[in-house]
């Protein structure tokens, strides 16, 4: 994978990560109580969704995080070589995930 094509496939996630935090803002929003609901129950399972969409967030924002570094290595030529050792970073590992900032060695020590 070339820096280029790394460019692109992180900038086409970025966009859908930030697409599917828009979709998900409202399943986000505070639970309201509603005096015209099913009940305790039904309020409980709106909170327990929440929290789920909440812990999906934060996923995408730690993603989106990967990505923004990733991008940063590639405009100082820094990108495909590990952050903890300086060694390749393997093309099979970049292919796969090119925000990857770690070689396989590395990785399986943190």
């Amino acid at each position: 994978m070339t820096q280029d094509e790394a460019r692109n496939a992180l900038a086409r996630r970025a966009a859908q990560l930030e697409q599917e935090r828009a979709i998900s803002r409202e399943a986000r929003a505070p639970v309201t109580l509603q005096q015209d609901s099913v009940g305790r129950l039904s309020r409980m399972d709106a909170m327990q969704q929440q929290a789920m969409a909440q812990a999906q967030d934060r996923r995408r924002q730690q993603e989106s995080a990967r990505i923004e570094a990733a991008m940063r290595r590639i405009d100082l030529g820094e990108w495909g070589y590990c952050v903890t050792c300086g060694d390749d970073i393997a093309a099979a590992r970049l292919t796969h995930d090119p925000s990857t900032p770690t070689c396989i060695k590395c990785a399986a020590k943190g």
